[in-house]
């Protein structure tokens, strides 16, 4: 199962790169209070959204075995996987706001920018080790969990997450502009 088209590895660490630069521009320039600011359209603060940023880049970590895994099943399998991940939708909500909530406290404005560099050379490292077919097997996905969840997605789309939700929440900050 997947697509035929190759991945271009270059361009995906290129934009994981940008995250992780990113992410440490944002947190020099924030000031405290403007951190503790709610962010426009979620009840996140900013520093909680901010972590929920990073969260997406190690979501990916989590799935990438198990996408290796079902992938490998027959996709009637994986299809009632993804639809059982569908029905928890709401309690994926609650554990993905609340967590998020709880893990800014520990992974606040001076941790989580460490944790992102361990993430993103986790993800580029295990990315550059995947053989091209390795990268074109992938699974159903839940399509209520994330608005970048398809139906069907690939260890490639896969690496291509956390820049799309990294991007989405950006424009949700409120933080200060950089003087």
């Amino acid at each position: 199962m997947g697509g035929s088209e190759s991945v271009d590895r270059t361009a995906l660490v290129g934009e994981l790169e940008r995250v992780r630069v990113r992410l440490h521009q944002l947190l020099a320039d924030a000031s405290d209070e403007s951190l503790r600011r709610r962010s426009a359209g979620t009840r996140w603060t900013n520093e909680q959204l901010l972590f929920h940023m990073v969260f997406g880049c190690m979501v990916v970590q989590a799935l990438l075995p198990l996408v290796r895994v079902v992938s490998r099943l027959p996709i009637g399998i994986g299809r009632g996987f993804a639809r059982i991940l569908d029905a928890g939708t709401r309690p994926f909500d609650v554990v993905n706001y609340y967590g998020s909530c709880a893990a800014a406290l520990v992974f606040n404005r001076s941790r989580m920018g460490a944790k992102l560099d361990r993430v993103v050379g986790s993800l580029i490292h295990r990315m550059q080790r995947e053989s091209d077919e390795d990268l074109r097997r992938g699974m159903p996905f839940p399509v209520r969990w994330d608005p970048f969840f398809t139906g069907f997605m690939t260890l490639g789309e896969l690496y291509r997450y956390p820049t799309q939700h990294f991007d989405f929440h950006e424009k949700q900050l409120t933080l200060d502009p950089p003087c």
